[in-house]
């Protein structure tokens, strides 16, 4: 996605085609877009400043300030609120002229002047607020798409909930909650009396460009069970919309309907910014009939990838987006969407020229669509896998690894932490797990010496002393001295019962006390090694020629040479086997 570092302010110009529908004007530097409809009033103040603005760090910022300035209203009868998204902070109110003028005034001030008071009772509200949420089945889905920034966070808990302070949180309201980066809608014929929305000038925010990690879709993950999920980015279009719907109730009919795989089988269309949307889709599914849930999606999707949609589906879908119109004081109805529009840069359509295009809409179009949300779908399936539908496994390992102390596992012989002056690695079975200093997202620490650190494509490696050995002070301040200061959250100190123990293993029958001795001090040895993967694997694969070449010339003329044969042999022996625990391989932990 292309933006631009300084995008023009909110062009009300382009709401000149709503003047039957909407008017518009200037309040306070704000441009305000206002439409009747009798009854109350309600308003919404949008700033164009959200999750994707934040870094793993400070996440949670936006949502602080919006606490911060709702603070001072307390206990009202008054129906108010406010809302962090994504892309988009919005306060809004539903009351008489007064109560509303009184709301907006109030949230304009108080982001001028934010209660700092409040501060520490405020982040406590909001970890509270984030462990009564919960997680769903699809909170994982953009961290695996976009990594641990941007798009990314909403999968996150706010870390910046422990550690923002004040001055951080002042210089937030006051470059991002400006007259420039807002927008103002309500109801009612005119713009009440009394309203003084006073705000710093800043300028319009760009919604940062979009990240990815993914290096190949169509991609899969797996999942928990009983949940199947598909997403994609699409270019936001009337086409794209209406396949959403069409998709929806392809599922339902396939899946549920005929199949009777699952209870819910729905599709979403959301925008994402300016030029794109989200494209989501949901089925659940026993545990019996999860392989048989995934068999129906794929072969859903490519049936509608062929083309092959009915009429009827096409007409229903356009049936059901046309019913946004047939309400009363559609101007009012419409003024959340035209502010958002307006304050995002996307084009603003009138109504008839929103039934054009949807009239337009041709089962063409909707083939063509299905095909780029397929090519870049990421679906979380239940079951093993999705190889056989075509699609690439979601990169669950780095692609290298980095050199440093060995640090074996206390709990699995075949894991190892790697604590280098690049980066920490670990490694186990399955592959390499690495996060690069400088592309740290974020590292957590605690007062105990564990360090946890979460790359910026998502990976995470946590480093707790207890469970890995020879991780001294000395380690751990190689982290501290290495990862930027701005990735650095301190987290407090755990309870006792908290801090993680190894696991008891059983040791193996014919080790000796003597054994386990020697044991212990030849991996005290390896922690204090570095890890040259490229060196041992070099003199591991140049000792076998010269080995042959020792028996070829002569081993049977020579007892000396016959010597260095036999231990060249044992000496490569030596090497394989050090190779092979240097590049031992493992299980990623992947973000939260």
């Amino acid at each position: 996605m292309t933006t631009h570092e300084h995008p023009p302010a909110p062009d009300l110009d382009s709401l000149d085609v709503l003047d039957s529908l909407v008017s518009h004007t200037t309040v306070h530097g704000i441009p305000t877009l206002f439409a009747p409809r009798p009854g109350e009033i309600t308003a919404g103040l949008f700033f164009r400043v959200g999750h994707v603005d934040e870094t793993l760090p400070t996440a949670g910022l936006t949502h602080l300030v919006e606490h911060l300035a709702l603070h001072r209203l307390g206990l009202s009868d008054l129906h108010y609120n406010g809302a962090t998204a994504d892309t988009y902070t919005l306060f809004h109110v539903t009351g008489g002229e007064d109560e509303v003028v009184t709301y907006l005034n109030s949230v304009c001030a108080a982001l001028g002047n934010l209660p700092m008071d409040r501060l520490e009772t405020e982040r406590e509200i909001l970890r509270t607020e984030a462990g009564s949420r919960g997680k769903g089945p699809l909170s994982p889905m953009p961290l695996w798409r976009y990594g641990a920034q941007g798009h990314g966070l909403s999968s996150y808990d706010e870390l910046g909930t422990w550690s923002l302070t004040a001055d951080q949180v002042r210089q937030w309201a006051k470059t991002r909650f400006t007259r420039d980066n807002a927008v103002l809608w309500l109801t009612g014929d005119r713009v009440p009396d009394g309203l003084d929305l006073t705000l710093p000038a800043g300028r319009r925010l760009p919604t940062p460009a979009a990240t990815s990690a993914l290096p190949v879709t169509p991609a899969y993950l797996r999942g928990d069970d009983g949940h199947l999920v598909f997403t994609s980015v699409l270019r936001r279009s009337t086409a794209a919309a209406v396949f959403a719907e069409v998709l929806g109730r392809a599922l339902f009919q396939d899946l549920r309907q005929k199949g009777g795989y699952s209870y819910s089988a729905e599709a979403d269309y959301s925008p994402r910014d300016a030029d794109s949307a989200t494209l989501t889709a949901y089925a659940d599914a026993l545990p019996q009939k999860q392989d048989a849930a995934v068999g129906a999606f794929v072969d859903t999707f490519a049936r509608l990838r062929a083309g092959r949609i009915e009429q009827a589906e096409l007409d229903s879908a356009r049936g059901k987006l046309l019913k946004r119109y047939d309400v009363p004081d559609l101007g009012a109805a419409l003024l959340p969407s035209y502010a958002l529009s307006l304050l995002t840069g996307h084009r603003i359509l009138t109504p008839e020229q929103h039934r054009d295009e949807l009239g337009a809409v041709g089962v063409d179009d909707l083939r063509e669509v299905a095909r780029e949300a397929w090519d870049g779908g990421l679906l979380q399936v239940p079951t093993r896998g999705a190889d056989w539908a075509g699609l690439t496994p979601a990169p669950r390992f780095s692609p290298s690894g980095v050199s440093g102390t060995l640090h074996p596992s206390l709990e699995d012989d075949d894991v190892t932490l790697i604590i280098g002056e690049a980066g920490v690695t670990l490694s186990t079975p399955g592959g390499l797990v690495t996060v690069r200093y400088d592309a740290c997202a974020a590292m957590t620490t605690r007062p105990d010496g564990a360090r946890r650190l979460t790359g910026l494509d998502g990976f995470q490696v946590a480093v707790e002393p207890t469970l890995f050995g020879e991780v001294t002070a000395e380690r751990i301040a190689v982290l501290d001295k290495a990862v930027p200061a701005a990735a650095v959250v301190p987290l407090p100190a755990r309870p006792a019962a908290e801090i993680p123990q190894p696991r008891d293993r059983q040791a193996p029958a014919a080790r000796t006390p003597a054994d386990e001795s020697k044991q212990t001090e030849g991996q005290r040895a390896i922690g204090r090694v570095t890890g040259h993967f490229v060196l041992v694997t070099t003199l591991a694969t140049l000792f076998p020629p010269l080995m042959i070449a020792l028996v070829v010339n002569g081993i049977q003329e020579s007892p000396s040479i016959r010597l260095a044969a036999i231990a060249g042999f044992a000496l490569e022996f030596l090497l394989i086997r050090a190779a092979r625990n240097l590049y031992r391989t493992g299980q990623p932990t992947t973000p939260q």
